[in-house]
């Protein structure tokens, strides 16, 4: 996300709303996501469910399906933070793959083949995938190689949400005369979502949960729990005023005298999130203007709210 310009002046006003690291615990788990650590073996939904079982939530759901063998890191959204995870499945990703060639080619072939299948590249999807097979345009921005050891390629590759990790070693082993598979997968980036301390196993998720109800102590299930809004941490940004808040949470589209702030790189098209002076996630929506049109305008609709993460009533109606 680029920097954020500041349009005009506003003050938020404290008697509404929370800052997203300070809502009340309950409220925080109901708009909270786990960065979590998929284990191998479980499909993502089981995932889901058990971490529902463990909260004992009304609903979670996860941000992009990983395979039962691979692991790493499935973001899970809790009750209304189901919906803000959604943010997440065009997000790119990386990952770390181990590549069998069925031959050992030599490594500068590996390398130069690596090369190539950098940048754009077409994809069929598998046979068993959840989406259509017909072929399609993804983009791989960078791939790193960690090590080769005769017909064992390890590599992390960063990728377009969509790409297919598996079909993209089977497409470079058809490129070598050879022939490959992907032997293990690990995900270790979904936007913001990193491999770093944030990260949480199911172990982790109930141990903290009951801390929280045996020994009064919230501290753990807030270390496990992130705001809903880091599913929104890689869109650009506008922050509105208070008093347009309530009307976007009832269906308005956002208007040119709302906006308060705006990330500098917005273009016409691309989805954006729309965020409260007090950093909370308000909605996501297409931007209808770039944002050198949103700094001259002051009247027009800027943005087409597509989706909505904020309760109607959070913020006082100021609207007719």
């Amino acid at each position: 996300m680029t920097e954020l310009q500041v349009k005009a002046y506003g003050k938020t006003d404290p008697n509404y709303g929370h800052l997203p690291n300070e809502r009340p615990l309950e409220e925080h788990l109901s708009k909270g996501i786990i960065n979590l650590d998929k284990p191998i073996g479980p499909t993502s939904h089981e995932i889901d469910a058990w971490v529902k079982r463990i909260l004992k939530c009304s609903k979670t759901g996860h941000g992009g399906t990983l395979d039962p063998r691979v692991t790493g890191i499935l973001p899970v959204g809790i009750d209304t933070a189901t919906r803000a995870i959604q943010l997440l499945l065009e997000a790119p990703k990386e990952y770390v793959c181990l590549m069998h060639l069925h031959e050992d080619v030599g490594e500068d072939r590996v390398v130069n083949i690596l090369e190539e299948f950098t940048g754009k590249i077409f994809q069929t999807p598998p046979l068993h995938s959840a989406v259509k097979r017909e072929l399609r345009v993804r983009k791989i921005y960078y791939v790193n190689i960690l090590e080769i050891e005769g017909p064992d390629v390890l590599f992390k590759i960063g990728c377009e949400a969509g790409t297919y990790i598996r079909k993209y070693c089977h497409d470079i082993g058809q490129a070598l005369g050879c022939g490959a598979h992907m032997a293990e997968l690990r995900r270790t980036r979904v936007a913001d979502f990193k491999e770093d301390e944030t990260l949480k196993t199911l172990q982790d998720v109930n141990d903290a949960y009951h801390y929280w109800k045996e020994d009064d102590n919230e501290t753990p299930l807030r270390d496990c729990v992130l705001p809903m809004e880091k599913a929104a941490s890689h869109l650009n940004k506008i922050v509105i005023r208070d008093s347009a808040v309530d009307a976007l949470c009832h269906g308005a589209d956002l208007a040119a005298g709302g906006i308060l702030q705006y990330s500098e790189g917005i273009r016409k098209n691309e989805t954006l999130a729309i965020m409260t002076l007090k950093g909370e996630l308000v909605a996501a929506g297409l931007a209808l203007h770039s944002a050198s049109e949103i700094e001259s305008a002051d009247k027009g609709i800027m943005v087409d709210i597509k989706k909505v993460f904020m309760e109607p009533g959070t913020y006082p109606m100021m609207w007719k």
